[in-house]
C-alpha cells in the first residue's frame, strides 16, 4: 500500500512550527510498515525551513520517507495548487474520530500478521508506554 502519514499531530505531539514530542510508538510502527513493504509519504502542511526539519527528525529515527508532499519523488511541486497526494490510506491525527494511535494502526494494518509478530510488537508497545508513564510518573514526583 502507499501510506500518507501526517506529521503534527501524528508522528509528533502539535507543537508546530517547533518539532513536539514523539508520539508513543510512532516510529516502530512506521518502520514496521516499511519492513512490510508499504510505501511512506510525508504529507504535512509543512514548507521550506519547516518541512527540511521534520524530514531531518524522520531520517534521524530511522525513517525515509519515499516522497515528501507528493505522490512520487519526481513529481514537480507547484506551491500554486492542492498538494493533494494518491494513497490507498492516510494516517492523520484530523481524521473523523480522531488519532487511534499507533499500536492500533500497525494492528489494523497487519491484520494477516502472525500471532508471533502480533506478540512482539504488542511487547515493545508496551515497553514504550511503560517508559513514557514512568517519565511523566518522575516529572510529577521527581520534579524532573
Amino acid at each position: 500500500m502507499i501510506i500518507a502519514v501526517d506529521f503534527d499531530g501524528t508522528i509528533v505531539e502539535h507543537k508546530y512550527p517547533a518539532i513536539g514530542k514523539e508520539k508513543i510508538f510512532a516510529f516502530e510502527t512506521l518502520k514496521a510498515l516499511q519492513k512490510k513493504g508499504h510505501l511512506l509519504i510525508l504529507w504535512t502542511i509543512r514548507t521550506g525551513k519547516e518541512l527540511d526539519e521534520a524530514v531531518a527528525y524522520c531520517k534521524k529515527n530511522g525513517v525515509e520517507f519515499y516522497a515528501v508532499n507528493r505522490t512520487h519523488p519526481e513529481e514537480e511541486i507547484n506551491e500554486n495548487i492542492s498538494r493533494k497526494v494518491n494513497a490507498d490510506l492516510f494516517i492523520d491525527d484530523r481524521n473523523v474520530g480522531g488519532f487511534m494511535g499507533w499500536g492500533e494502526i500497525w494492528q489494523w494494518i497487519n491484520s494477516d500478521a502472525t500471532d508471533q509478530e502480533k506478540t512482539r510488537y504488542q511487547e515493545q508497545y508496551m515497553k514504550a508506554k511503560r517508559r513514557t508513564f514512568c517519565g511523566f510518573l518522575q516529572a510529577i514526583f521527581c520534579g524532573k
